[in-house]
């Protein structure tokens, strides 16, 4: 894992671009690299994994033509090496960033085909003045660009861009308008009007000053109904095996992280198969005034016993001095994802003791794992309900009911779902997912109907997934609220948190459940064994049944996150009431005091839980004084 920064232009004016890569440090401490010609400048920082000695970037070829710097892993590298070798090829090191460079040399920008694993790279052609980056299929390593006064610039980072003295900092409205809705900034935009995110299973090249972006992979949903259970879990199995034998290439140590939910239990109980010593294992548990919040050390510590793991667990008290801004220069724009909170806590527990950690990210959005799935189906049954009784009275009799005092979501998800039960299968599911909603939407940004269009914008690009032709079936498809998560929720939330909160501890995290050949696998699967009648992951959990606990196949899904609604209200109340006083909200004047106190209020008292659009102001405001004040 590492750390890229790139400029290209048709004449590269001089610079300290050496100070631009080094912010990028903490991606890569072990070593430093860069390359400049009159046409671009290439800059790298290494976190050691694969061919510790030789791997060293950026890479050259043979005749000094070609130029690499990568970030990420290839796991199937070696058997790539050996087809290339074939074909006449000699290589000078075992490194999977040498394999890269000599398989474009080979077959062009086709090499991404053959490349399983995750990457952001690029690769400078000397002779043809030509610049071509890629990125992997899910979004896995992040590649950001901007062009201005007249070079392309990019980074596996903001900080490195912003880096510039002459890069204009003007805020995106749009990224505004999205952040509030959904916590984060969904791709291709950032919170920067310049910057840019290179959407996953693209690449782009640069060439006189042009840029072109082009697609070579995608998701295509097409359930093969004509198989039993029983060979899904076969393949499934096999599949999944695979994946996270492969996960483990490296030349150092690899842990994983465990939370006692299936996901995580399944990686590290077919580590333990793959594994000659005992796999290293971390948890986190909460303290503080928690409520009645559910805390999964016991399931983590059952799975580490049965499957003999080194197990370590850590607990998170709301005492944030100092966090939140680790939080915010992780990210370099408003991120708002509360899971960030003990995943900064995990991050550092394993840092200390490894390179490399598994995660079992990604098992929720291939095998429907998330409570919006099962409201989702289950609005196609609600809607048959007259619709004057869906609207006008049990919507309102819903919305009288108090939250529940402990924070759990039970009564905030049950109006949700009668919010939603007079919209069409997209606008439920957007609901769903938007931290505003219908009800908040108009109130908290100041000038709402000059920040319209945004709104639409951003609604039409999350319908648009939705609607999408690479998803078979009807409108209130399952696949299709699932195809929208991949292509959003995934990178730019999930996968996002996880690389910058690692990163930020020089800590590659490895997601077996990404790989391409398992998700493609997930999408033949019929929506009605991954959520069947109302037990999520039902596919998932059947593979494992007879390997894992019984205890960890049924109990509820947690999540990893923390108990922020409860910290709100506690330990956490003199901080929040501080951060958005009036007098800090008037500062930008993106937001309407009077519309936050009364989010503030309901939250307080329990009528409503605002936790996430809370979070989400809080974060705003610490990113603006950050980086804009």
């Amino acid at each position: 894992m590492c750390g890229i920064f790139g400029i290209a232009s048709t004449r590269l004016e001089d610079g300290d671009y050496t100070a631009y890569t080094n912010t990028l440090s903490h991606r890569g401490p072990d070593a430093y690299g860069d390359y400049q010609n009159d046409n671009v400048f290439l800059g790298h920082r290494r976190l050691s994994i694969i061919d510790l000695e030789g791997g060293v970037q950026p890479f050259f070829n043979e005749s000094k033509s070609l130029a690499i710097i990568f970030n990420g892993e290839i796991y199937n590298y070696k058997e790539i090496r050996q087809s290339l070798i074939q074909k006449g090829y000699q290589f000078v090191s075992n490194s999977d960033t040498e394999t890269i460079l000599v398989a474009y040399g080979e077959w062009g920008e086709n090499c991404v085909q053959y490349f399983e694993g995750m990457f952001a790279f690029a690769i400078w052609d000397d002779v043809s003045k030509r610049l071509f980056i890629a990125r992997d299929r899910l979004g896995i390593k992040p590649l950001l660009y901007a062009e201005f006064n007249g070079k392309l610039v990019f980074a596996s980072e903001i900080k490195a861009i912003i880096a510039d003295p002459k890069f204009p900092r003007e805020i995106d409205e749009r990224a505004v308008v999205a952040f509030f809705n959904y916590s984060y900034i969904p791709a291709p935009y950032t919170i920067f009007t310049k910057i840019r995110k290179l959407l996953p299973g693209h690449h782009m090249t640069w060439q006189d000053g042009r840029l072109t972006i082009q697609k070579y992979w995608d998701l295509n949903f097409s359930p093969d109904e004509n198989r039993n259970e029983d060979d899904y879990v076969e393949e499934l199995l096999s599949l999944f095996g695979d994946s996270v034998k492969d996960h483990l290439v490296s030349d150092v140590p690899v842990g994983a992280f465990l939370s006692g939910g299936v996901d995580s239990s399944a990686v590290v109980a077919l580590m333990s198969q793959h594994s000659q010593e005992p796999v290293n294992t971390f948890c986190m548990g909460f303290g503080g005034d928690m409520g009645g919040y559910l805390d999964e050390r016991g399931f983590a510590e059952e799975v580490a016993s049965r499957f003999n793991t080194r197990h370590e667990a850590f607990e998170v008290v709301p005492d944030l001095d100092g966090i939140i801004d680790c939080i915010v220069d992780a990210f370099d724009e408003p991120f708002a994802d509360d899971s960030s909170i003990p995943t900064h806590f995990i991050c550092k527990l394993a840092a200390e003791k490894l390179k490399v950690t598994l995660s079992g990210l990604g098992g929720d959005e291939l095998f429907s794992g998330y409570e919006r799935y099962l409201g989702f189906h289950l609005q196609s049954y609600y809607s048959r309900l007259p619709r004057f009784l869906r609207k006008s009275i049990i919507a309102p009799l819903m919305e009288k009911v108090p939250e529940r005092a402990d924070g759990h979501y039970t009564v905030n998800h049950l109006k949700r779902f009668t919010r939603g039960g007079t919209l069409s299968p997209d606008q439920t599911y957007l609901s769903y997912i938007s931290q505003l909603g219908v009800r908040n939407r108009p109130v908290l940004l100041l000038e709402p109907e000059r920040l319209a269009p945004y709104h639409e914008e951003i609604i039409d690009l999350y319908s648009g997934y939705f609607k999408s032709d690479n998803v078979e079936g009807p409108a209130s498809s399952l696949n299709r609220a699932l195809y929208c998560d991949i292509k959003t929720y995934l990178p730019d939330d999930i996968l996002t948190l996880t690389d910058r909160i690692s990163m930020q501890h020089s800590l590659e995290v490895r997601v077996p459940f990404l790989d391409h050949r398992l998700v493609e696998f997930s999408a033949r699967i019929p929506p009605a064994i991954k959520l069947k009648k109302l037990n999520k992951k039902y596919i998932l959990k059947k593979a494992f049944k007879n390997t894992l606990p019984d205890s960890i196949i049924n109990h509820r899904k947690q999540g990893f996150v923390g108990p922020t609604s409860k910290w709100l209200k506690s330990d956490l109340k003199p901080f929040v009431l501080e951060c958005l006083s009036e007098k800090n909200l008037l500062k930008h004047n993106y937001i309407n005091p009077g519309s936050v106190q009364t989010l503030l209020d309901e939250h307080f008292t329990g009528k409503q839980i605002n936790d996430k659009v809370i979070w989400s102001l809080v974060m705003f405001q610490k990113w603006f004084e950050r980086y804009i004040d």
